[in-house]
Order: structure tokens, then sequence, then C-alpha cells
């Protein structure tokens, strides 16, 4: 047979595309039997075939391979085996494919291929020396196998592309895993020290294939992480009441994205600790922030523990965040003194019964402490004496709260009279705050107000009752109000109303929470319906205020009460107005209302509050007399046990419900008593001074001390309610592209991602939906996108989405995000419309700069089309903001990679594709680069940055077989 027939069968072969079974079957079905191979000089004219292109053409090569595999298993033939390493050598340092997808897997599961042939050979090699003894023959034999697969292995090209041969056919990379223990047991048996280290590298290569991903670049050679010690001041100063573990969540992204050492990690997180100790305002803050350090954070670490921190103990790390905290004497002197004990040590405590820590090691960072405090700055002694610390306080407290939780269980119908000595227990001193703050630390403070919402209810059943009974009755809804009032005034009203009622009746405290008490940011109508009961009630009401010496309690109906004292004092205040009463007359009624029950006093102000707003400044006197009168507590022998308890819990609520409304007309609440301190964060912004320049400054200061307090994130969160989120994360991207140097750059994108923590769902989706796309299609902004402060804001940018989408999709928006009402930045369907036919707005707006328009393919669509991506494979919900936001980016940056002009918009999307694959997990399926067109992948890897394979590898889904493909095709042409 001529040679030119065979020729004639590969290119049919070539064409026809044959995998390399079908090719010898074809071959040995067209061919005279008897013929050798050798004789129809097969090899050459395979060999010939495949070098005829600028590269070798793979699947030529496949059948080749395919022949040799199926003939060369027997490595007792050296000269064969020698041959086939020689014809290895001939492509072996350039291979690369320019072809089809196809083919370029074909190449990926050859070079697959060659790998077992090789270790196969090394394996035999060793055992053969293991048998027969030391041999030069079997040891150069041995080398060139070595020397072959170690060129193979050692690119890291080629790694990639064996790594994806691997996802694409599992059944052959066993046959790598059982010749790779092959090979190592026969480790052994080499007394060549030198070739014993060069299998030993190569088998360590072929072993890191699988965990290609997860080679991370050095961690930063900086020892201070301001988004850590923020986040934790964030959490610490606005979300006691938070589950824990979406913080721990949020924690570990920081830890991966900025590949934080553990040691600094856990020191950051102490350091944060610390700082909130000292600089939080005295009362309720302070106790706040005691639960959040020595209750919440030690559960926050022991969950971290969990995670797989490789081959480092976690224990250990914990322990060294300790020795570096221990440095930092003037800190925890500070903390030491404010709080009247030895924190460190509390806390040391604390971390060892969660075995966090060793008793060894507990032992001596204690007496390291210890000595160190010996020449601490101490407070008098006689000031000492009289002051409990708070974290011993809070430390008793929190195992108090269970029990009292076990106690309003129990039944009480028979004698609730054993119920008010533990609530009255509970409102003495600072009891109840120490209570709630541990009980919001240990995530029980919805369980707490759960029960006292069904205590409230307990005395509407009313049955014939003497005046004891009555008395308890009214104690019981009084205290369980005054109670639920300052936890929702205390920790937001989301404690409450984010667990509905598990029965069908809305209980009493939840619907007057809605419809009557007034909170920061939430407007009431004085005439609303709510205000407005049977006018019998209320009428029989004012009599009963007016002509009455003092309240009555047999038989009243407490939660009807409540609901008609708005109207009654409608009615006073008209008939004050109109002069039919007297001031005299008002402060009776008024004394009437606070006397024995507060919480009639607390309705009676929400209703006014309410009325004054709608005021002019000149017609509200007499309704802000009425609130002071209110406010007054009245010290009369007749009034009902525990008074003095409740009137000081009482004129709290009052005066944080008034605050604003007193604030308007300059005039002060009450004549300000020596030592005690406002309110704390209330009323940060300046009446004269614009928001933009607060908001600059503010942000100034705070990038120049290098972290935020506690004061400053709530100036910052009252300005993202002032001015809205656009207008919040427009201003300070502006202040981030003023930044020219790279130190400071990279410490506002620090410390911007944990401002931008405040509602990261919100802003993320205005900087990915808004902001950037503005700075990339309009080419008057693409010089601010040039480095150092364009690389800063691409990593700010991922830093964000990668943040929003892995808590959006586990639903872990915090209760501070939840309860803040969402504006309409934009309706997201209208700008990124549903029907993928229809170019989006964003797309029609990029089109107009092309030579041709940007068709978009619809979802059912499956061909490569510009816009096909991973996320319409895995059938994403795409009626989700944050989904679209994201798929519209990549669609926008995949535009700027494919048009004809480069510049800093250029610059910017390189950083933030470089950004995504740094920040990237181990085989993230989920990732937010699932919204990349697969057509990016070929362009962006003509950007010298991004032309490498575990790049390629990053931006690709390896678990799809188009991905795998298009990965293939970008690797092989490398």
């Amino acid at each position: 047979m001529k040679v030119v027939n065979l020729k004639q069968a590969i290119l049919q072969a070539w064409k026809e595309r044959w995998s390399d079974y079908q090719w010898a079957i074809n071959i040995k079905k067209n061919f005279p039997k008897g013929a050798t191979w050798d004789y129809l000089n097969l090899a050459e004219a395979l060999m010939e075939q495949a070098m005829i292109g600028p590269s070798p053409n793979p699947l030529i090569l496949s059948y080749l391979k395919y022949a040799i595999s199926s003939q060369f298993d027997d490595f007792s033939r050296e000269l064969c085996v020698k041959s086939l390493l020689e014809i290895m050598d001939m492509f072996c340092h350039r291979l690369s494919c320019h072809g089809k997808a196809e083919e370029c897997i074909g190449l990926c599961r050859a070079l697959l291929g060659v790998v077992v042939w090789l270790l196969t050979g090394c394996a035999c090699y060793c055992e053969r020396l293991r048998e027969l003894g030391p041999s030069a023959s079997t040891e150069a034999n041995l080398r060139a196998c070595l020397e072959r697969l170690r060129e193979l292995v050692n690119s890291q090209k080629n790694r990639a592309l064996v790594h994806i041969a691997r996802l694409e056919d599992q059944a052959s990379w066993t046959n790598v895993e059982q010749a790779l223990i092959k090979v190592t047991e026969g480790l052994n048996s080499l007394t060549n020290q030198t070739l014993r280290g060069k299998l030993e590298e190569c088998i360590s290569l072929v072993k890191s294939i699988p965990t290609i991903l997860s080679e991370q670049s050095d961690p930063p050679h900086h020892s201070l992480f301001p988004s850590v010690h923020a986040f934790i001041m964030l959490e610490g100063t606005m979300n006691l009441t938070g589950e824990t573990q979406p913080l721990v969540e949020q924690l570990m992204m920081i830890k991966r994205m900025q590949r934080i050492p553990a040691p600094l990690f856990v020191l950051e997180i102490w350091k944060a600790c610390f700082t909130g100790l000292i600089e939080s305002p005295e009362g309720t803050e302070e106790l706040k922030w005691t639960a959040f350090t020595f209750l919440k954070i030690p559960q926050v670490l022991l969950r971290l523990k969990k995670y797989p921190q490789g081959e480092k103990d976690f224990m250990d790390d914990v322990n060294i965040a300790f020795e570096y905290l221990l440095k930092l004497t003037p800190l925890l002197d500070k903390a030491d003194q404010r709080c009247n004990c030895d924190c460190l040590s509390m806390l040391l405590q604390e971390c060892n019964k969660l075995s966090l820590l060793s008793d060894s090691n507990t032992t001596n960072l204690t007496s390291k402490r210890a000595e160190n405090r010996e020449y601490a700055p101490r407070l008098k002694t006689a000031e000492n004496a009289n002051i409990q610390p708070n974290p011993g306080l809070i430390l008793r407290a929190e195992p108090t709260v269970t029990n009292i939780l076990k106690t309003v269980d129990a039944d009480h119908s028979k004698s609730p009279e054993g119920l008010l000595g533990v609530l009255g227990h509970m409102l003495s001193g600072k009891s109840l705050d120490l209570l709630l703050a541990a009980a919001a630390a240990t995530g029980k403070l919805k369980s707490f107000a759960r029960k006292f919402i069904k205590l409230n209810e307990f005395p509407k059943h009313i049955s014939g009752e003497g005046s004891k009974s009555a008395s308890v009755r009214a104690l019981l809804f009084d205290i369980s109000f005054l109670m639920l009032c300052h936890v929702v005034q205390t920790y937001g009203s989301e404690v409450i109303l984010s667990d509905p009622s598990p029965s069908g009746e809305t209980p009493f405290f939840e619907t007057w929470l809605q419809t009557c008490m007034p909170e920061e940011g939430k407007t009431l109508n004085p005439d609303h319906p709510c205000f407005r009961p049977e006018s019998g009630k209320v009428e029989s009401l004012v009599a009963l205020l007016n002509n009455s010496s003092e309240m009555k309690l047999v038989q009243m109906k407490w939660h009807e009460i409540c609901l008609s004292t708005p109207a009654a004092i409608l009615e006073v205040l008209n008939a004050w107005e109109n002069g039919v009463l007297s001031v005299e007359a008002v402060q009776k009624i008024t004394d009437n209302i606070k006397g024995k029950v507060c919480s009639m006093a607390i309705c009676a102000v929400a209703w006014l509050v309410a009325h004054v707003r709608m005021l002019g400044l000149d017609e509200r006197e007499k309704p802000q007399t009425m609130i002071r009168q209110l406010m007054t507590p009245l010290y009369g022998e007749n009034t009902l046990q525990f008074y003095n308890e409740r009137v000081v819990i009482m004129s709290s609520i009052l005066e944080n419900m008034c605050a604003d409304v007193f604030q308007q007309t300059g005039l002060a609440l009450r004549p300000p008593m020596e030592g005690q301190e406002p309110i704390p964060y209330r009323n940060l912004l300046s009446a004269k001074e614009p928001i933009h320049e607060a908001l600059r400054k503010q942000f100034r200061s705070v990038l120049w001390k290098g972290w935020v307090d506690s004061g400053a994130l709530h100036l910052f969160e009252s300005l993202l309610h002032t001015g809205g989120v656009f207008w919040f994360t427009n201003n300070l991207v502006k202040e981030l592209l003023k930044e020219t140097r790279q130190e400071w750059a990279n410490r506002v994108v620090e410390l911007l991602y944990s401002i931008f923590c405040l509602d990261t769902q919100q802003i993320t989706l205005t900087l990915l939906g808004h902001i950037l796309p503005n700075l990339l299609t309009d080419s008057a902004h693409w010089h601010s996108l040039a480095d150092p402060p364009g690389k800063a804001l691409a990593k700010l940018s991922v830093w964000c989405a990668l943040s929003s989408f892995s808590t959006h999709h586990k639903g872990q928006a915090s209760a501070r995000q939840r309860k803040r009402q969402r504006e309409d930045i934009e309706d997201y369907s209208s700008l990124f419309p549903l029907d993928d036919t229809q170019p989006s707005k964003l797309m029609r707006l990029l089109s107009s700069n092309e030579d041709e328009p940007v068709v978009l393919s619809s979802p059912g669509d499956r061909s490569m089309s510009t816009s096909l991506s991973a996320s319409q494979l895995h059938t994403v919900n795409m009626r989700d903001p944050l989904n679209r936001v994201l798929a519209n980016l990549f669609l926008l940056i995949s535009s700027i990679l494919g048009s004809k002009t480069a510049g800093p918009h250029t610059q910017f999307v390189q950083s933030f594709m470089e950004e995504c694959v740094e920040c990237l997990e181990q085989g993230s399926r989920g990732s937010i680069l699932q919204f990349m067109p697969f057509t990016m992948v070929s362009e962006l890897v003509k950007l010298p940055a991004l032309a490498k394979p575990r790049v390629v590898l990053g931006i690709t889904d390896l678990t799809l077989p188009l991905g795998r493909r298009v990965a293939a095709k970008a690797i092989s042409a490398l």
C-alpha cells in the first residue's frame, strides 16, 4: 500500500475529528492484515502531518500517542522507550494549540496520558532497582523519564491543562493517583539522592495539580488591618443583637480577601474590642460593648476555630495574638482603668473555658499581664471600692438571663405576686441594662422580648378581683410595657417585629409599637385612626382623669386605656387652649396619668410628640408643657410598688422620644443635672454645616487616624440616611479617587469597605450598577481611573461584590440593614430589563460608541453568543437586582475589552479581574465570575498581566463542559 493513501487517511481523520480509538479501529479495518506499521512508515507519516503548522497538531499527535501507549507499556524495551522520549523532546518545550476547543481538550487528555505513561515508567524503573539492585542503565532510563516528566509538569501551563483533563475525565486521573502510589513506594529503593530529590519534586508537582487554584500570592507585609478593626467597631456599636454566624462569615471573608495571617487577624479583633470599651459613652453603650467583648467575641472565635486552618492550630494563633496584645500596654491599662478590673485576665479565663487557650498558656499570659499591671496608673482606691466592674457584672448576668426566662415561662395565673418580686429586682439600678446586654450578646434578646410580650398580654384576663390583685395586674402590665419600650429604644424595633407572634392575633404591644411609638426615622400621623378609639371610652377616661383624685385600678382594661389615652390628651389640650381648663387642672390630669401606671404617660407623650411635629414653632408651647409635666416624677405616698424604679425607666424612654422635637425649638427637656450624660450618638449633624462638607470632614479625620470610632460610624449612618445611598456612595468614591499615593489609596479601600458594611447590599448595587458604569462609559472620567486610585477602586468593587453576593444568597441581611426603609435607587428592572432580547439601557449606551450594535441573546439561546455566561447555564435567577447588576457590569467589561480604545478604563478592568482571581475560593462555583461572558476569556488573555494559566482557570467555571473547553482553548494558546 502507498504512503499517499495513509496521508489521505490521516487528513480524513483530522477533518472528521476522529477520536484516537476511532482512528485505531478504522486504520486496522482498512489496511491489509499482516502488514507491520513500521513497513507503512506510520509514525513518520503521523509526525510529518502533525508538524506542518506553526505548532504541533494535537489531534494527530494523539493518534501517535495512542499507538505508542497501546504498544509500548513494556518498559523493558529500552530502545523503544528511548525513541519515544526523543519524539517527546521535539515538541514538549513548545506545546500550544490554536485550533478548535475540541482539539484543545484533546491536547489536555493527551498530556494527562503522557503524565500517566511517564509515572508508570518511573515506577517500573524504581521497582527494577529494588529487585535487581543499583544499575547504571536503569538509573539512566529513570533519569530520562524523570527529566521529561519534570519538564512537563514544571510548567504551570501544562499543569493547568492536565487539571482540565482531570475534571473532564475523572477515571484517567485515577490512573495518575495509582501511578503516584507505585512511584512513592519505589522511592525507598533509590540510593542515588539526586535522583530521589528530583523524583520527590515531580511527585509533589503532580500532586499539586488538583489544588492549582488555591496557590496564592504571599500575604501582605503590613501588620495593621483597618477593615477588621472598623468592622468589629461597627458590629459592637450597632449590631449587638445580630446573629453570630453571619458575623463570623463576614470576618472570614475579610480574612480571605486580604490574606490576613490568623494571629494578626485575632489581634485586630481584640484591639477593636478594647478600643470600643475605652471610648464607648457611659451607661447602656458601655454595657453593650462589655457584653460584646466578653460574651459574643469568645463565641465568634469558637466558630472561627471550626474553619479549616491548614496545618496550624487555631489555639496557637489565639495564644500568639494575646502575646502581641500584651505588648500594647497603654491600650490594656486604659481599658483596665475604664472597667476598674484586669480585663485581659478575665478574657483569658473566658477563652480558656471555651478551649481557645490551653491552661499553661492562660497561666503564662495572666502572670505576664499581672507583672505589667504593677506599673499601671490606678484610680484612687476610695473610688475603686464603690465601683463594681462591668465585665464581672456582665459575666454574672448571662446565667441570670436563662434563669429569668425560665421563671417568666412558668404558669403564674394562680399567684402572679411571685413574679413581681423577680421583675422588681430586674428594674433596680442598672440590672435591666445588664440583663438586656447579656441577652443581646448571647442571642437571647428576641426570646426575652417574646416572653415579656406574653406577660404584657396576661393582664387582659380579668375575673372578679380585689384591690390587691388589681394592683398586681396593673404592675405586671406596666413593668412589661416599660421593659419592652426600653428594649425597642436600645436595640431597635426589629428585635420584636422581625419575629412575628406565632399565634393568629397580634399582641397589643406589637400593634402599639408599629402604629403609635415614635422612633428615629419614623413619622407618625397624629390623626391616624389608631389614635381615635370609640368616643364613649375616651369620654369616660377624660372624666376619670379630671374628676378623680387618683387613678382607680380595679376592673381596668389597661390595653384599652393606653389606646384611649392619646384621644383623651387631645381633648384636654383643646380644652386648655380654648380656656376651658386652667394650668392647675391640666397639672392634676397629668399627675393622674403618671401617678400609678407609667405606661399611660408613655402613650400620652408618644401622641404629643407626633402632634408637636405637625405644629408651627409658635404653637408648640402648651403641648411641650404637657410633655414636661408628664416627665416629672410624682413623689406621693399613694403610688404603686416599685414606682421609683419605674419612673427612672419612664423618664429615659420619654427623653429618647422627645429629644428631636425639643431640639428643633432649642428648648431643654428638663434642667440639666450634674453628672448626667446626654443621649449618646444623637443629633450628630450640625444644623448649619452642609452634609457634603460633614461627610468629607469626617472621612478625612478617619483616614488621618487610620481607624473608625463608634461616633464616626453613627455620623456616617446619619449621613447615609440623610443624603441617600447614591449620594453617600458617590461622594466617598470621589474621596477615594483623590488619593494619588498607593499606601493611602489602600488604606481608604480598607476603611471604605467597612463603612460600606452599614448597608452592604444597597451600596454595592449603587456602586456596581450606577457609579462604575458612569465612570467606565464616559471618557471624560477615564483619567480618574488611572492607578493607584483606579486599582484601589477595582479592589473595593470586588470586595463589595463578593461580600454582597455571599451574604445575599444566604439571606443574611443584618437586622440593622433590614430596618432601613428601602429607597428606590432606580428600578433595576427598567435599568436592566428582563427581556434579554432587548439590549439594556447600559448596553445601548455602549453600542452607540461602537461600529455595530451589541446584540444580547436570550438565556434560551445556548450558542456561544457574546453574552452567554455560566450563570445562564446554571439558570441563576436574573430577576434578582444584584444578579442583574453583576451580569450587566461584566457585559460592560466585555465590551470595553473588545473595543479599539485603550486607556485607564482598560487598566481598571484588568485590576478588577486580577482582584477577582486573588479573592477566589478554591472551586467556588457560585462566585461573581459566573456572570462573565465566556467570550471575554479570549479577550482577557490578550492583557499581559492576565495571560496566566492560573488566571484563566480562576475566571472560568470548570464545573461546566463549556467552561472547560473555553479554558483549554485559552490556555493552549498562551
